[in-house]
C-alpha cells in the first residue's frame, strides 16, 4: 500500500512494549505473530507505538467484551447484526453537534 509512516494505538500495554522490544514474547504460540509485526514493522520509515488505556477507548473496549462474549457462545451458533448508523440533531443556532449510534440486535431461529 505503499505506507511509509503509522500510528499504532494499542490498549495492551504488555504488546505494545513487546512491539517496542522493551519486553520478551514468552508464549510461544505468539512468537510468529510477533516476529511478522516487527518484519512489517521494520519496512515503515516511521513508526509510533502508543498505549491508549482501555477506560479510554469505550467503543473499543465494548467491542472487545461483545466478541468476547461472542466467542464464548460461539458453539451454539448465532447470527449477530450490527447496524450503525447516525443521526442528526435539530438544526438549533445554538447546536453543531452531531451523534453516532451503534446498534446490536441478536436473532435466532425463535424470534
Amino acid at each position: 500500500m505503499g505506507i511509509r509512516d503509522l500510528d499504532i494505538f494499542g490498549d495492551s500495554l504488555l504488546v505494545i512494549n513487546q512491539l517496542r522490544k522493551e519486553y520478551e514474547v514468552k508464549i510461544e504460540d505468539l512468537v510468529p505473530c510477533h516476529k511478522h509485526a516487527l518484519r512489517l514493522r521494520d519496512r515503515m520509515d516511521i513508526v509510533k507505538l502508543e498505549h491508549v488505556p482501555r477506560s479510554a477507548n469505550k467503543t473499543a473496549d465494548a467491542l472487545a467484551s461483545l466478541i468476547a462474549t461472542l466467542l464464548l457462545r460461539a458453539e451454539e451458533g448465532m447470527t449477530v447484526l450490527v447496524y450503525s448508523h447516525w443521526i442528526l440533531l435539530p438544526d438549533d443556532e445554538d447546536s453543531e453537534e452531531n451523534g453516532n449510534t451503534i446498534s446490536v440486535f441478536e436473532t435466532n431461529a425463535e424470534d
